[in-house]
């Protein structure tokens, strides 16, 4: 039975004048009643509702960082089916909140906390889109900047919310207390008046209602005070008060069952930080390392001590840094927090982001830093995040990989040069390297011809070296060369070092001997291949060999000049065994031509090359080689204009180099011009001016001051670069030449005596039987010179263009 129908059977029971107060009493009591279901059924529950918010949350991070840190893609997937799930069941609870809202302030709250959200997952989606493009790093940055900011914000708001309905609840209870307090009062106030006759109706209504109101009112207090929520409030029976007694201890165990929610999700989230191979703080007010941080940074520092420490010591004490970048980092740290992120944005480029650390035992870890910052819901920087990755063992795989990129560079540029060539460069380098640590040896005190010999020799192997494109071996000889430069200009004696110029020597030596390691082992090519040693071996062509056999199964022994014919032809055959073209014993230094073009801004030169049918032996195309690399480099550098001069002055774009090869004078004579604007006579005596080698009132020739182009450490090249101004030149072509017994002159070709310009020929002679003759095989004899000779000679000339 209801206490309505006790109540009203008692006052059926009553008189008609105690009719009133039963009637009283039971109103009393039904508004009593309603006030405890919206309590425990309506502003209870809402404000239950509104701490499962802050529950629910937790659940979407611990998912986030299931996400972050899957190792495969079906945690991935599984992940973001769970996040999918998350977001609509906080979007419904918001839902709820905002039909129970109450007030303003609530549903500002819940409006609030609608935007917060989107914004949450659309940072969360922005996280999965950088995992599920395989970058993981970022993704965790974003994860522990971003999404952390827009989570803080959300919790923050919902914390709120949650707040403002416990606030509605304790309100809502002392309402209901309020009302049982008066339904009580009034109660007793009735019963006094009618002592006698409601003495028995007060005893029931105690006992059937304010009692048990009173205990469900006190303990309710007690959990409320004590957040105990394992208690339950007794039920004695099933009625009104016995429901809501029901409901309440429902309640309670819900908020038991989400606070165990709580706290095992938050231990999650600690023991994920715990165990990540991540090294993650934040850094607080005044550069200090927050308490909470990842349980891997102990690892990468070795040290337990960690929290509260100074970043400054922790992270960067004893790296070497300089005091000014330490005190850079120091003050973009205090212009960080506290402030506008805008000035993390200003200052961010102040923090170093590796730092190699020493540790004790003599170990050297590379450490990778990536700073982010923390902001509120005003965009201030509340602290910094600092992610630290132990990337050692990443850079030493780095290196190693660019130690086989280079070995691989290398290969492919000893490849480009045939084995021959190769072996010939090898031979010439390894020559001059030698002769230049006989001379470091031999002079303990400075000497002029010394260094300028060392110069020389060093130069000829760099203008090779770049001849076959071997660029890391020019960049070393390069910084040699410029020591031996320094020599030259230095006035004092002390400059003289001689160890510091033996370990040079002895890195150049190194990278030469690197590329030969790499020729004979690496690829395999030992010596100077087939055609090379042309003392023991020569290389014929199959189709000579048959021609000439053929040659000598037709020739009629009785025909005496078929027989002397055809000794003439095997003769002249024989001869040019083991010989090479101009073109094929110059054949590298022409291909270098495009390429040093390019770094001079120029275009690439036609080299036309006519032979006049003479050929030359293969032994001295070493020495060929070493002569006009510098000739033919000095035409493209000096010679040769650019392109826009050129055309200004009605010539093509690209310049033009003629060689020419004949036996004039008992000497192989090659001819070298091109069609630039000449020698700078004007510039050659300013400069034999500048150095004091000619008086102002001298009266030298046009022949005389083209003469002072071979002294030592001449140059009018304006500027200093890897490929001239350095003043060598043509002092070591005449070394070259002078030391193979032939000699070197320039030769004008116009009338112009006394011209700024003069348009000149340089002229080589070597040894006569350097040359074979094609044609008829007659070196041996004086000839006229080859732009003399006959029609045959234009028929046979081996004339050809080389052009880039």
């Amino acid at each position: 039975m209801t206490i309505r129908h006790r109540i009203t059977l008692l006052v059926v029971l009553m008189l008609v004048a105690l009719s009133a107060i039963g009637g009283y009493a039971v109103l009393q009591t039904r508004n009593g009643a309603v006030n405890v279901r919206q309590v425990t059924q309506g502003v209870v529950p809402s404000a239950l509702a509104s701490a499962d918010l802050v529950s629910q949350l937790k659940d979407v991070q611990l998912s986030m960082m299931t996400l972050v840190y899957a190792p495969d893609a079906n945690m991935v997937a599984q992940a973001q089916e769970q996040l999918k799930s998350k977001q609509a069941a906080l979007a419904a609870a918001l839902e709820l909140q905002a039909r129970a809202a109450q007030g303003q302030a609530q549903t500002g709250l819940v409006s609030q906390a609608r935007e917060s959200l989107a914004n949450y997952f659309n940072a969360v989606n922005d996280t999965a889109k950088l995992k599920a493009d395989g970058k993981n790093d970022l993704a965790q940055a974003y994860l522990f900047a971003n999404v952390a900011q827009y989570r803080d914000e959300l919790e923050g708001i919902v914390e709120t919310l949650r707040i403002e309905k416990n606030r509605q609840k304790d309100a809502a209870i002392d309402a209901l207390n309020s009302a049982l307090a008066t339904t009580t009062t009034a109660l007793a106030a009735a019963t006094g008046a009618a002592i006698a006759a409601l003495l028995a109706i007060s005893a029931l209504l105690y006992r059937q209602i304010t009692r048990p109101l009173s205990d469900m009112q006190t303990m309710m207090s007690e959990i409320a005070a004590s957040q105990d929520f394992t208690r339950r409030v007794p039920v004695g029976r099933m009625d009104e008060v016995g429901h809501s007694i029901v409901a309440f201890n429902g309640m309670i165990e819900k908020i038991q069952h989400s606070s165990l929610q709580l706290k095992q999700k938050t231990a999650d989230i600690q023991a994920m930080l715990q165990n990540m191979q991540q090294g993650i703080l934040t850094i607080v007010d005044g550069a200090l390392v927050h308490p909470e941080y990842s349980a891997y940074l102990e690892a990468i520092f070795e040290t337990r001590e960690i929290a509260g420490r100074s970043l400054l010591d922790l992270v960067f004490g004893g790296t070497g840094i300089s005091s000014d970048v330490r005190a850079q980092i120091e003050a973009a740290l205090d212009a960080c927090i506290g402030e506008d992120s805008m000035n993390f944005e200003f200052n961010q480029h102040l923090l170093v982001n590796e730092i190699a650390r020493p540790l004790p035992d003599g170990r050297v870890k590379t450490l990778d830093l990536s700073w982010s910052a923390i902001t509120d819901e005003h965009d201030v920087v509340q602290r910094l995040m600092l992610c630290v990755r132990d990337v050692t063992e990443l850079r030493a795989l780095a290196a190693e990989a660019g130690e086989q990129k280079r070995r691989l560079e290398m290969i492919g540029e000893i490849l480009a040069v045939s084995q021959e060539k190769f072996h010939h460069f090898v031979e010439s380098a390894t020559g001059f390297i030698s002769e230049n640590e006989r001379i470091i040896r031999q002079h303990h005190e400075p000497s002029h011809e010394a260094v300028a010999e060392l110069f020389r020799n060093m130069h000829t192997v760099k203008g090779n070296a770049r001849t076959y494109s071997l660029q890391h071996l020019t960049g070393i000889v390069h910084e040699t060369e410029q020591r031996y430069d320094a020599l030259r200009r230095a006035e004092n004696r002390d400059a003289w070092d001689q160890q510091q110029l033996m370990e040079d020597l002895h890195r150049v030596k190194a990278a030469l001997e690197s590329y030969a390691t790499l020729n004979e082992v690496s690829l395999g090519r030992k010596g100077p291949g087939r055609s090379g040693s042309v003392e023991r071996f020569l290389m014929v062509d199959r189709e000579s060999i048959q021609k000439q056999l053929a040659l000598l199964e037709s020739a009629d022994p009785a025909d005496r000049e078929a027989l002397a014919s055809m000794r003439a032809a095997l003769r002249r055959e024989l001869r040019l065994l083991g010989t090479e073209s101009i073109h094929e014993a110059l054949a590298g230094v022409l291909d270098s031509l495009p390429s040093l073009a390019d770094e001079l801004g120029k275009q690439a030169p036609v080299v036309r090359i006519a032979d006049n049918g003479y050929r030359v032996r293969g032994e001295v195309s070493g020495t060929l080689r070493d002569v006009f690399t510098h000739l033919l480099r000095n035409s493209v550098d000096h010679g040769i204009e650019a392109a826009a001069q050129r055309l200004a002055n009605g010539k093509p774009a690209a310049g033009m180099i003629d060689l020419e090869i004949g036996v004039d004078e008992h000497a192989l004579q090659i001819t070298i011009s091109d069609d630039g604007r000449g020698l700078a006579l004007a510039k050659l005596r300013a400069a034999a001016l500048e150095r004091g080698w000619i008086e102002a009132d001298a009266a030298l020739d046009d022949e005389a001051i083209a003469e002072l182009i071979f002294r030592s450490g001449f140059s009018t090249a304006q500027s200093v670069s890897e490929i001239s101004g350095r003043g060598v030149g043509m002092d070591a072509v005449r070394d070259f030449v002078r030391r193979e017994h032939g000699r070197i002159e320039l030769r004008f070709t116009d009338e112009r005596r006394g011209a700024d310009y003069r348009r000149f020929q340089t002229v080589v002679y070597f040894p006569e039987n350097w040359a074979v003759d094609s044609l008829d095989g007659a070196a041996g004899s004086a000839r006229a010179p080859a732009r003399e000779r006959g029609a045959q000679a234009e028929a046979h000339a081996d004339t050809r263009a080389v052009t880039g």
